[in-house]
């Protein structure tokens, strides 16, 4: 569907720009705008890849576990149904770790990751019998419901992306977006929080 809308909005762009005598400015915005987007997206690569390597690093020295177990009543209480040392929930706590980082590029491959073990742990409950509701396949569990609401809201302390944006874009202090970000995300992630606590199914038997 976006798709479509995409490129109704260019064809009508065209189409206008035809009909009013305007066809030399969608050429020099075409331009234009390939040109700024190629240097944005060499800019966001630096940035990424620096992010990214101190993530790594810091897995491979052992703070993301350390920083795990500390994580632990906080994952037990968002997932109270997730089995302890459960594979999904070093995932997790990765991701939100990254996600508190402003680190959304290294955060994805841990939320991918995370569902793909949750998804595993329904096929475990249903052939195993583990503790939890049993679900159809293809249906979401509480564990993916809360994970993807708490992975969206987003806590971020320090949001490396919009102040890379920012400073692409010439603002005379970048890093101002700091204090507004902490508090729009925290908000947004306690709200997350109460509504997935609202809305959770029991999973209490079979």
């Amino acid at each position: 569907m976006l798709n479509y809308l995409w490129a109704g909005m260019m064809m009508l762009g065209i189409i206008y720009a035809a009909f009013t005598g305007r066809m030399p400015d969608i050429t020099n915005a075409a331009l234009d705008s390939s040109k700024e987007a190629i240097t944005l997206c060499i800019t966001m690569i630096g940035i990424m890849s620096f992010w990214v390597g101190l993530m790594e690093i810091a897995t491979k020295a052992g703070i993301i576990e350390q920083l795990s177990r500390k994580l632990k009543p906080l994952i037990h209480f968002l997932f109270p149904n997730l089995p302890d040392n459960h594979p999904a929930a070093t995932h997790i706590t990765t991701n939100i770790i990254a996600n508190i980082l402003g680190l959304g590029w290294a955060a994805t491959p841990a939320g991918l990751n995370a569902m793909e073990e949750l998804k595993n742990l329904e096929d475990d409950r249903r052939k195993y019998h583990l503790p939890g509701k049993v679900r159809a396949p293809g249906t979401a569990s509480n564990e993916m419901c809360t994970f993807l609401i708490i992975n969206i809201s987003s806590l971020q302390l320090i949001p490396v992306n919009v102040i890379a944006y920012r400073s692409q874009y010439g603002s005379v202090n970048p890093a101002a977006i700091v204090g507004p970000g902490i508090l729009a995300t925290a908000i947004s992630t306690l709200v997350a929080i109460i509504y997935c606590k609202c809305k959770e199914k029991p999973d209490a038997g079979h």
